[in-house]
Parts: C-alpha cells; structure tokens; sequence
C-alpha cells in the first residue's frame, strides 16, 4: 500500500462572516503537496488511541463553590460590571468567573448561564475529544465500479463519505492527482456519494458532490480552486478527471465498487484547533452532529466540567443563536476538563485553543494580553471569552467572562482593559509555561492519502 502525505501546512485564508457580528469562517485553509505516492509503513493513529481514550475518560472537575472568592480580586471585578452598569449595561446581564490554583479568585453571577456565542466551541472540542481522542482521523474512501482502460473508467467513481469536517479544495486536488497517476483521466459512468461527504464546508452531498466534480478537472475550475492552487508548492500538477455522468446520491455505495483510494483527514486535535483558531462554525455543526448533536454535547460538558446541566444550555454546537447558553462557572470547567483530558496525550489545552500573540486566526487584530489561551466569542449582543492566562504570581489563572448587550466593541475594549490590569497586579510572563505550551511534536500531524490499489 502507498500512503501519500500532506507536507505543506501553510495558511491561506479566505475568510467571511457567516452573519452580522459573528466570528469568520475559513473556506479554505490549508495548502498541500502535490502528492506523489510514497512507500510508507505507517499508518494513521486513530484506533489505538480511540481504545486508549475510550478506557481514559477523566473524572468529572469539581466545580468549586460559588460562595466567598478572593475579596482583592473580586472586588476589581465588581468595579468591571459596575462601570458596564454605568454606561447602561445592566450588571445583571454580565457574567465573570475567575479561579487559580482550585481556588476561587471572583464570581459575579458566575454560575448563571449566559449567551456564550462561539465559547460553545470549547464545548463542542470537550465532547469531540471525549468520543474520539486526539487522533482520530474521518475516512473518506474512492473507489470505481469498472475497469480502467486506455486513460477511462468504465464505470462509475464513488465516494464513501466519512464526516470529515475539513475537507477542501486542497484534498480533492490531490485525490485528482492520484486519479490521474493510477491512469484515469476520463469516468464514462456517475460520480456516486454514498455515506456524509463533505466539502468546503457544504453538507448537502449533491453541493458537495458539484464541488468534487470541479475539483477533478482543472479545465473547469472556479476561481476559488484556482487561488487555492495558487498556495500550492510550485510544480503541483493539475488534475484533469473529466467525468461524463451526473452527480448520484445513493444510501449505501454500489456492492461492486472495488477500493482505490483511501483519504485520511487531519487528526481530531489539529481539527479542533483549526475550528477554534478561525471559529468555524460549519466545522463546529459538523462536529458536534458527528457525536450526536448539542444536546450530547450539552449533557456531557456539563457533566465533565462538574457543574449542574442548567449551566449548560445548547441548541448546536457553533454558538451562533443567544440560545446558546452556558456559565461562566462552567466555562472555566470545560477547559480544566480538556487540561485534564489531554495530559494522559502529552498535550495541553494549547494544542487545541488559539495561543494569543502566536497563532493565526480571529484573535490576531485584538489586543488581548499575549500568551493567554483562549476561546472568544461574538454576536451582535454578545462578547465572551474562556480560558487560562499565564501569571508570574498565580501560574495559570482560568477566566470567563459573558457580556451581554448592545455593546459589542465596547465589551471587546474592557475586556482587554480589564485582563491587563489583572496582568499588572499578578505578573505577565515572558514565555509561556509548560502547562499551556503545545505538544511541538503535532506540528506535523496532518491528512494523507492511502493508495489502495
């Protein structure tokens, strides 16, 4: 068997607004090889460690008591909320939560849950995480109903779609030119989607399926996958698959199809980091459906971050909606839940969340304090954000704050405001330590293609 790996991970967004207010959403993101077959004996890491995460599941965090915080700190947070009052933001529609070392530092209204807008992503990664582990990869697999003869397919092409959440230009490219190496440059027959194909974000296996269908033949590709290219490594070759028939839909694919190619997505952690770094609500929806919805993801982070499951409220599992509710109480706990989850991986809550000042993403035109990692989020009447803050005094300080209101950017500034001068008093670090620095050695976890036949 030949595996072809992805070797180029260099970020090239299109980025847009899925609706007023919102955060951006890739297309998409990540350029590729051209991906010639190489001999390899390795295979993807995702059963074993399935088994290991399955067998691993971390006890639920204790949530602390709401009852007697620090009164330093929680004084500077009752002046927070206070000044929002005072512009006309009732404090009661304001939420703070802030802990460090299992001690409690502030609460206001910390255990009431709030609109969390993109915050239910660090939701959606715990239930993800809980159901697969850090490596699971999706599988799509290509197969053909016919023999191939002079350049043709005499058949049709098939595709077995297995959920993968970032399935894009890039990777039907490569999969073309992988088709075009084993000798097919022409399908007399139907492109076949059977099973939850994705791509570009579209989960509507007739959209997808268009996509494909372009994506296989150079001569007819839309801007978009001439600018995708246009990241690739210079020499990529340009697939040519012309495919003659429609676009088939079926339930299960045909009992003939014989396996050709077999693609594996990027692993469930870099997955999630590139769903949290640029706030993907598609990927988020996808993901969250593929462990049974937001209901199984409300039920199970609330279970997980040890609070009660009236503070964690969800109708999906990107944040877009105000219905979309959770605690700042059990903010703080599902990243403490994930901390707990991945040290068992040698990996940390930053090898899933944007690390501020390093990373790539929505985060990058904000000037929030450098280190911090985080998980934002924004609708027209919300601004959140969860997660740790490196200190010199303190050491990792785990904060959550739900604003609510007619005051976006507003919100957005006394954030900023607010966590520096919390910074000031505890000590910002130079560097960041070793509980949320990324594991280095999944900086080359990436997608891959296995030649089957």
């Amino acid at each position: 068997m030949l595996k072809t790996p992805r070797f180029t991970v260099a970020l090239c967004l299109t980025l847009f607004a899925l609706v007023a207010g919102c955060s951006p959403t890739p297309k998409t993101s990540i350029s590729t090889s051209s991906d010639v077959p190489q001999v390899s004996g390795n295979q993807p890491e995702s059963t074993a460690n399935n088994e290991v995460a399955a067998k691993n599941q971390p006890k639920p965090i204790v949530a602390l008591s709401p009852e007697n915080p620090e009164s330093q700190t929680n004084k500077k947070v009752e002046e927070y909320v206070n000044k929002l009052d005072g512009q006309g933001f009732s404090k009661d529609l304001q939420g703070v939560w802030i802990e460090a070392n299992n001690v409690l530092l502030a609460n206001h209204r910390g255990t009431i849950p709030l609109p969390a807008a993109s915050v239910t992503k660090a939701a959606t990664s715990l239930a993800v995480l809980q159901a697969y582990g850090p490596d699971k990869q999706f599988i799509t697999e290509i197969g053909t109903t016919g023999p191939i003869q002079n350049g043709v397919l005499q058949g049709d092409l098939v595709i077995q779609g297995g959920e993968d959440p970032f399935f894009v230009w890039e990777e039907a490219l490569a999969i073309g030119n992988i088709l075009n190496q084993k000798g097919i440059k022409r399908v007399t027959g139907n492109l076949v989607i059977a099973g939850k194909f994705y791509m570009n974000f579209e989960t509507k296996p007739e959209t997808a399926g268009d996509f494909l269908k372009e994506a296989l033949n150079s001569k007819i590709w839309p801007a978009e996958a001439e600018e995708q290219y246009q990241t690739l490594p210079p020499g990529t070759p340009r697939p040519e698959v012309v495919i003659d028939g429609k676009i088939q839909v079926v339930s299960t694919p045909p009992a003939s199809v014989k396996p050709l190619i077999r693609h594996y997505s990027f692993p469930v952690a870099e997955l999630l980091k590139k769903m949290n770094m640029y706030s993907n609500n598609f990927m988020a929806q996808m993901l969250a459906d593929a462990v049974g919805g937001a209901q199984v993801v409300s039920q199970k982070t609330a279970e997980a971050a040890g609070v009660p499951a009236a503070e964690v409220q969800l109708i999906n599992g990107s944040g877009l909606g105000e219905e979309n509710k959770i605690s700042p109480r059990a903010a703080v706990g599902i990243f403490k839940a994930i901390e707990q989850y991945l040290k068992p991986y040698n990996m940390t809550i930053a090898d899933i969340f944007t690390v501020t000042g390093k990373d790539l993403g929505v985060l990058e035109s904000r000037p929030l304090p450098p280190l911090l990692v985080i998980k934002t989020g924004t609708l027209n009447r919300v601004s959140s954000l969860a997660g740790a803050m490196p200190t010199k005094k303190l050491g990792p300080t785990w904060v959550a704050i739900m604003n609510f209101g007619e005051n976006q950017d507003g919100f957005r500034n006394e954030q900023e405001v607010f966590l520096k001068s919390l910074l000031n008093n505890w000590g910002a670090v130079p560097t960041s330590p070793a509980e949320l620095n990324p594991n280095p050695q999944r900086k080359n976890k990436t997608s891959s293609n296995e030649v089957l036949n």
